[in-house]
């Protein structure tokens, strides 16, 4: 998120509406908040030019063909950044975090199988330059996937 971005309480409410259902129309999050349509569809416009938020799709990995999705946590010799610039470009992770604690960096993947993951693992993670090692945790079921924290 951009610095300069002031959130103020009413762009806080539209995002709350888009958090919980993101095919609301302008029109219904406007008479919800007290705006025009014209006037949603431009703060939208401005959080989604900002990269505060981003209106996608969630999907179950499993309904669309992915059966194998894991966290993996990475331990790395010197500067993280270029690690992580690499996971975060790589298609398969779908989410990287730079952290304090037992790893520097946590990577989500999502493959196909597991013959994908382990292409991955060790095709192409390990070989990164920096990483010292890895643990790799492999999720069993998707308990909660939810993206309505609102925004507090």
């Amino acid at each position: 998120m951009s610095a300069s971005v002031q959130l103020d309480e009413m762009s806080k409410q539209i995002i709350e509406h888009l958090q919980e259902d993101g095919r609301q129309s302008y029109a219904a999050i406007g008479r919800a908040v007290g705006l025009s349509e014209a006037a949603v569809r431009q703060r939208v416009q401005r959080l989604l030019d900002a990269e505060v938020m981003q209106i996608v799709a969630v999907t179950d990995p499993l309904q669309v063909g992915f059966h194998r999705q894991a966290m993996i946590g990475i331990s790395v010799d010197g500067d993280l950044r270029p690690v992580g610039d690499a996971l975060a470009a790589m298609p398969e992770v779908s989410y990287v975090v730079t952290t304090a604690g037992s790893f520097d960096v946590l990577a989500e993947i999502v493959c196909e199988d597991d013959d994908e993951l382990l292409a991955l693992l060790t095709g192409r993670i390990r070989t990164l330059p920096g990483v010292r090692s890895t643990e790799t945790f492999v999720y069993l079921k998707l308990n909660k996937q939810h993206y309505n924290w609102g925004t507090r």
